[in-house]
């Protein structure tokens, strides 16, 4: 996929929608060679996601062996819209507590007392973290109004050939 086709379909205002979201399904492959996929926080920063975890987290090492991700961002309602996304993982490590983790965790509802005290508690718990940065190399958007799994898409084609002959 050519990067202007990319931004196009991230520029789409379903996928804008999808992207302020607060939570994204993140495919690896583990060390063991299997598939995971983990529900993790993200911020989009206009051109990258950016996830951010523990320096213990065992994704960590799999992500350094094997950095290709699939990124999935969703709706939980009929029809659903689906925003995927491929691409390499970079991983950064920083010290204290990276601001893209505290914006992925602004989303939830807290009292500004809540929040201080939060706050408080991850700036306790964590001496760093790792910033996993994921510049798309692929994206689809499938709001089953305008888009389709390409599965779908195929069969509707064939379809429409039947009904034509």
């Amino acid at each position: 996929m050519q990067p202007n086709e990319i931004t196009e379909v991230l520029n789409r205002p379903i996928s804008q929608e999808l992207l302020a979201r607060d939570l994204t399904r993140l495919a690896y492959v583990a060390k063991d060679g299997t598939p995971r996929n983990v529900p993790v926080g993200f911020t989009w920063n206009g051109s990258e996601i950016v996830m951010c975890t523990a320096k213990n987290a065992p994704k960590l090492p799999a992500l350094r062996k094997n950095p290709t991700v699939a990124l999935t961002i969703d709706t939980e309602v009929h029809p659903p819209k689906i925003l995927l996304i491929r691409g390499r993982a970079e991983l950064d490590v920083v010290e204290g507590i990276p601001d893209e983790y505290l914006e992925a965790s602004g989303a939830y509802e807290m009292t500004p007392e809540q929040r201080v005290e939060w706050e408080a508690d991850i700036r306790s718990l964590y001496d760093g973290m790792v910033r996993i940065v994921v510049t798309p190399t692929w994206a689809k958007l499938i709001d089953f109004e305008t888009t389709l799994p390409s599965a779908v898409e195929e069969l509707a084609r064939r379809r429409d050939e039947r009904q034509r002959a």
